[in-house]
């Protein structure tokens, strides 16, 4: 799944044949709460029988496929509201999935290479993952309501509150990057003397949540963010 085709999601083209050449966007559609069954349609017949703009689904999708380029003037704060899901479902699949996968695979490397470079990288991984959980529950818990509370109460979210966009910012941590540190260290030194094949699953899942993490920091960077702070400049708030 790690490995994407480049090709770029239009209005017209059928869903069935996007999914089948990246796989990737299954995940999306979890994360967009959408069922994956799509007979014939194409992804705007798709959106547009599930109430889901179109052009949001178009820009998400190819940021799975590997284009930077989001159209994001073309977002509105009509769209905060879906973007928050998304990324609220990602953070259900990291904790709820991706985690306990990749710490089984570890436990499982453990059993039959019981070395201290082993236990080593659990405890990075673990470090890690703490990490992770500190900035999805800052987002949860921080950011989410004020941006929800800025979409409802206007004016009342910046004057009540001390946060804004800027803060989120500063924040935000590139908390992918460390995944590709602990990648290397299992491929270059830690000696794996059986269980090639639980090796060869851990470092796919370390891939597959790599991947993931960084189309979430995208669409955090490159769509809410700007949103956000554009909302917050929009005089006249009643």
């Amino acid at each position: 799944m790690y490995q994407i085709n480049k090709l770029y999601v239009r209005p017209e083209l059928k869903l069935s044949d996007l999914l089948l050449e990246n796989p990737n966007l299954l995940l999306m559609m979890e994360h967009f709460s959408l069922n994956s069954i799509v007979q014939e349609m194409s992804v705007d017949q798709f959106c547009c029988k599930n109430n889901l703009r179109t052009g949001v689904f178009i820009a998400i999708a190819n940021l799975y496929n590997g284009f930077q380029n989001t159209g994001k003037d073309l977002f509105t704060e009509k769209d905060i509201e879906v973007i928050i899901g998304f990324l609220s479902n990602c953070h259900r699949y990291y904790k709820q999935e991706k985690y306990p996968e990749i710490k089984s695979l570890i436990a499982q490397l453990y059993q039959t290479n019981t070395t201290a470079e082993v236990k080593l990288v659990e405890q990075f991984f673990n470090d890690y993952f703490e990490e992770v959980l500190e900035h999805l529950s800052y987002e949860e818990s921080i950011a989410f309501p004020y941006f929800r509370n800025l979409l409802q109460s206007k004016s009342e979210a910046l004057t009540e509150s001390h946060f804004s966009v800027l803060e989120y910012g500063d924040h935000h941590s590139d908390i992918e990057s460390t995944l590709s540190d602990l990648k290397n260290l299992i491929l270059k030194h830690i000696p794996i003397q059986t269980d090639f094949v639980v090796r060869r699953k851990l470092l796919l899942s370390l891939c597959e949540l790599e991947f993931d993490l960084k189309i979430h920091q995208s669409i955090e960077e490159l769509i809410l963010m700007p949103l956000i702070a554009k909302l917050e400049k929009k005089p006249n708030r009643e």
